[in-house]
C-alpha cells in the first residue's frame, strides 16, 4: 500500500506499482475530474497539479510521487483556502476564483478538456498574477509535454475565463 496526499487529504492506494495517476484517482479514489482523453500526455484532459505544478496523469505512475501533493478540480477550492489562510468554515461553499470564473464566463462545452484548462490556468495565475493573451496562449500551447486541446473551440471563452480568474484573484477570490 502507498499513501497519496490528494486534495489535502492522505489517501491509501493499492493499486499495483506502475499504475498511471488517471487510473488510481478515478478508479480507485473516485475522483473523476481528471478526465482521459488520449492517455498519451498530448491532450492535457488528465492534468493535475503536483506540489504546484502541471503533471499529465496519464503518463504518470502513483508510485512515482509519494510524498507530494495531488491537487485535481475538486481540490482547488481548498487549495485557494490553504493560500489565502482561511479556516474550514470561511472556505465552506466557496470556489476557485478559476472555478468561478469558468462559471461565470460559461467557458465549457463539452467539458472533455475544461478540468485540464482550468489546473494550467491556476498554476499559471499562481506564477503571473497579470497573465497577457499571448501568456494564456503559451502556457496552454507551448508550456507543458504538449498543448491542451479542445475539440469545440471554446478558446476565446478560455482566454476570458482565464482574464476574470485574474481578476478575482487579484481581489481575494470568490464572493
Amino acid at each position: 500500500m502507498t499513501a497519496l496526499k490528494i486534495n489535502g487529504t492522505m489517501r491509501t492506494v493499492t493499486s499495483p506499482a506502475g499504475t498511471p495517476l488517471l487510473y488510481v484517482l478515478r478508479d480507485e479514489l473516485g475522483v473523476m475530474t481528471p478526465k482521459f482523453g488520449c492517455g498519451l500526455a498530448q491532450c492535457g484532459a488528465c492534468s493535475v497539479l503536483l506540489d504546484g505544478e502541471e503533471i499529465r496523469s496519464c503518463v504518470t505512475p502513483f508510485d512515482s510521487i509519494e510524498g507530494k501533493e495531488v491537487t485535481t478540480v475538486d481540490g482547488l477550492p481548498g487549495r485557494w483556502a490553504r493560500q489565502r489562510g482561511l479556516t474550514p468554515e470561511q472556505a465552506a461553499g466557496k470556489l476557485h476564483p478559476v472555478q468561478e470564473a469558468w462559471a461565470e464566463e460559461q467557458v465549457p462545452q463539452c467539458g472533455i478538456c475544461q478540468f485540464g484548462m482550468m489546473i494550467k490556468v491556476t498554476e499559471l495565475l499562481e506564477h503571473n498574477p497579470e497573465p497577457s493573451d499571448a501568456d494564456i496562449k503559451a502556457a496552454l500551447t507551448t508550456s507543458g509535454p504538449s498543448p491542451h486541446l479542445c475539440r469545440c473551440g471554446s478558446y476565446a471563452a478560455i482566454l476570458d475565463g482565464a482574464h476574470r480568474a485574474a481578476r478575482l484573484m487579484a481581489q481575494g477570490g470568490a464572493k
